[in-house]
C-alpha cells in the first residue's frame, strides 16, 4: 500500500544510494517525510530504488569522481529545492580496496582515495551553497576501520582515517555558519560492499607475483575465516540509517556515532589497549606473528 507524504521535513541528498547503507538511509529518510534526492550511478538502480520508496524519492545520477556529474546533480537538486535549500547531505558513496600493501597496484590505491576521500570533498564543496541556504547538516559515513587499521585493508582504512580528519576540520570551519558536521562509524554492516571487497581482494591476490603466496598465504587464509565470522555478525544497514537520521534531526547532534557492538569494542581497544598489544592480538588471529628464522 502506498503511503502519502503529509509532512515535508526538508530536502536531503544521499550519495551511494543504490544499495547497502545508502539505500537504507534514503528509504528511511523518505519514510520519515524528507524529500530525498538519492544519488546513484545507473538509471536502472534509480528506478529500482524509486519502486521501494513511499513518498516520491528522486533518484539523481552522480559519480563522485566526475566534476561534470556532480554539478549536473547540484543543478537538478537546486531546481527542485529552490530558495529552501538543503536540510542535509549524507556522504555515503564509497568503495573498499583490499590487498597486501607491499604488492598493491598503486592505481587501486589512487582509486580508493579518489572515491572515498576526494570525491566526498568534491560533493561537499558543490552542495555547500544549498546547505547554507537551508541551514542544513552534513553527515559523513566513516567506519570502525577509521579508528583502527586492519591488515590487508590498508587502502580502505586509510581512506576512512582521512574522513575522520576531514570531518573534524570541516566541523570547525563551518561552525560559524551553523552547519553541523557529524561522522557515523559503523562496525561491519551486512551490505554488498562487504562481499564485493572480499571478492575484489581475492582477485587482486590472484594477479599478484608468486612470492605473495609464500609471504601471505597463511594470513590470507586466516583472513577468509575472520571475514566469514564478520559477515555472520554483521549489523543491518537500518541501524546505521537510524544514526544518520539522528545526526540530521537531533537538536544537539553528536560529532561521532559509533554503531554496532564490534565498533564499540574497537573504540574501547583504541582508547585503552596499547598499540603493541593490539598488534599482537590481531597478528595472532591472522597468522602474522613473526616466523622463526631458518638456520
Amino acid at each position: 500500500m502506498a503511503v502519502t507524504r503529509t509532512v515535508i521535513k526538508g530536502a536531503v541528498v544521499v550519495t551511494g544510494a543504490s544499495r547497502g547503507i545508502g539505500e537504507a538511509c534514503a528509504l528511511h529518510l523518505d519514510r520519515l517525510g524528507f524529500s530525498v534526492f538519492a544519488g546513484v550511478r545507473r538509471e536502472a538502480d534509480g528506478d529500482a530504488l524509486k519502486q521501494k520508496a513511499c513518498n516520491g524519492l528522486t533518484p539523481i545520477l552522480i559519480d563522485v569522481t566526475d566534476t561534470a556529474s556532480i554539478m549536473s546533480a547540484v543543478n537538478i537538486v537546486g531546481a527542485g529545492v529552490g530558495e529552501a535549500g538543503l536540510a542535509g547531505l549524507v556522504n555515503n558513496a564509497g568503495i573498499a580496496v583490499a590487498g597486501p600493501l607491499e604488492f598493491l597496484p598503486l592505481a587501486r590505491l589512487r582509486e580508493q582515495f579518489e572515491v572515498n576521500v576526494i570525491g566526498q570533498v568534491a560533493v561537499t564543496q558543490a552542495f555547500l551553497p544549498l546547505l547554507q541556504k537551508g541551514k542544513g547538516r552534513i553527515v559523513n559515513l566513516g567506519s570502525m576501520e577509521g579508528r583502527m587499521a586492519m591488515p590487508f585493508l590498508g587502502p580502505y582504512c586509510a581512506s576512512k582515517f582521512a574522513m575522520e580528519a576531514l570531518t573534524d576540520s570541516l566541523r570547525l570551519e563551518l561552525r560559524p555558519r551553523g552547519i553541523s558536521v557529524s561522522i557515523v562509524e559503523p562496525g561491519v554492516v551486512a551490505t554488498p560492499i562487504l562481499e564485493k571487497s572480499i571478492a575484489a581482494a581475492e582477485e587482486i591476490v590472484k594477479n599478484l607475483p608468486p612470492q605473495v603466496h609464500d609471504l601471505y598465504d597463511i594470513a590470507i587464509s586466516a583472513g577468509h575465516k575472520v571475514a566469514d565470522e564478520l559477515v555472520k555478525a554483521a549489523i543491518p544497514a537500518a541501524d546505521v540509517a537510524r544514526a544518520v537520521t539522528h545526526a540530521l534531526t537531533a537538536k544537539r547532534p553528536k560529532t561521532r556515532y559509533i554503531v554496532g557492538r564490534d565498533a564499540r569494542l574497537v573504540a574501547m581497544m583504541v582508547r585503552f589497549v596499547p598499540d603493541r598489544i593490539r598488534d599482537w592480538l590481531m597478528a595472532r588471529q591472522m597468522g602474522l606473528l613473526r616466523r622463526p628464522q631458518s638456520s
